[in-house]
């Protein structure tokens, strides 16, 4: 039998904007126990704004929705990240209704009722895609645009306007990172378990250490900054 369950170290984080309270819980607990790291939120405003605060792998969002409907709360979505797979879930199979939500920018359109384990098959299908695509990127380019700065993060080397600096490997670590969720919030406890491999008070204090460093050596782009965000992390914030 095949094993869907992610593994732990890494989890997928997947927002559910769904309003019937019974299919919500069943989503977010059976996703849980498959090893995803799920958000739920009951109404479109407030799932497009969790969208904007947080970083997401997935998005799985309802059609009929109270106070924005599921095809707005895409469309911010889309506007926000053109990349980040998103399923629509909906009563309403009319194909004038599927023919909108493809074109939004939907991966896929799944219509109640439905197996919750077909929706985990289209679910990892759609990451499996994903994943290739990241990958055949990465072979096809190592370096990372950051406002005026190039990162090639394979030989740890951050340059502008012809000067370079060679990173420490966990300068490079950290800063890969950061822009794994660039304009997005990288939590404390995410980027420690990444880079340092655990999330313990010392471990922190350098983490800060190495966070100051970085925005020296960011400071030259005024479109690039690395941000606090109070008692949550940091993001990279490029303009």
């Amino acid at each position: 039998m095949t094993n869907t369950s992610l593994p732990k170290e890494h989890p997928i984080s997947v927002l559910i904007v769904e309003d019937d309270p019974n299919l919500g819980f069943v989503l977010q607990e059976y996703l849980t126990q498959k090893g995803f790291e799920v958000t739920l939120k009951d109404e479109g405003e407030a799932g497009a704004e969790a969208f904007r605060n947080g970083h997401f792998n997935l998005c799985i969002v309802d059609v009929m929705l109270p106070k924005k409907d599921g095809f707005s709360v895409a469309r911010e979505i889309r506007a926000i990240d053109e990349e980040v797979p998103v399923i629509f879930v909906t009563a309403k199979g009319m194909k004038e209704d599927k023919i909108e939500g493809f074109t939004i920018g939907a991966d896929d359109y799944i219509t109640k009722p439905f197996s919750i384990e077909e929706l985990l098959m289209r679910i990892h299908a759609i990451l499996r895609r994903v994943q290739r695509s990241d990958e055949r990127q990465q072979r096809e380019s190592s370096t990372i645009a950051i406002g005026n700065y190039v990162f090639d993060a394979t030989n740890q080397l951050l340059a502008m306007n012809g000067y370079q600096r060679q990173l420490t490997a966990k300068e490079a670590h950290l800063l890969k990172v950061l822009c794994d969720y660039k304009n997005h919030v990288l939590r404390r406890d995410i980027a420690l378990k990444e880079v340092w491999g655990d999330d313990s008070y010392f471990n922190g204090r350098s983490m800060d250490g190495f966070i100051t460093r970085l925005r020296k050596y960011l400071k030259d782009d005024p479109s690039v900054e690395i941000t606090n965000v109070h008692g949550v992390g940091f993001k990279l914030q490029v303009q």
